[in-house]
């Protein structure tokens, strides 16, 4: 929990100082980005399966 929350702080004053600088912000579409994370767990759990499968 502590470093979800961590992560948000950081992600809020990255955002924060991206649009201070009239910079682009560093992220993907809405739909997209969460796409891409959603995939990117499921993909690191289906390996940890993989391997406890496996190894067995």
């Amino acid at each position: 929990m502590k470093a979800s929350i961590l992560a948000l702080f950081t992600g809020f004053l990255v955002g924060v100082v991206f649009s201070f600088l009239k910079l682009p912000l560093p992220a993907p579409n809405v739909l997209p980005g969460i796409a891409g994370i959603v995939g990117i767990y499921l993909g690191g759990q289906l390996f940890v399966y993989l391997m406890r499968f496996l190894g067995r």
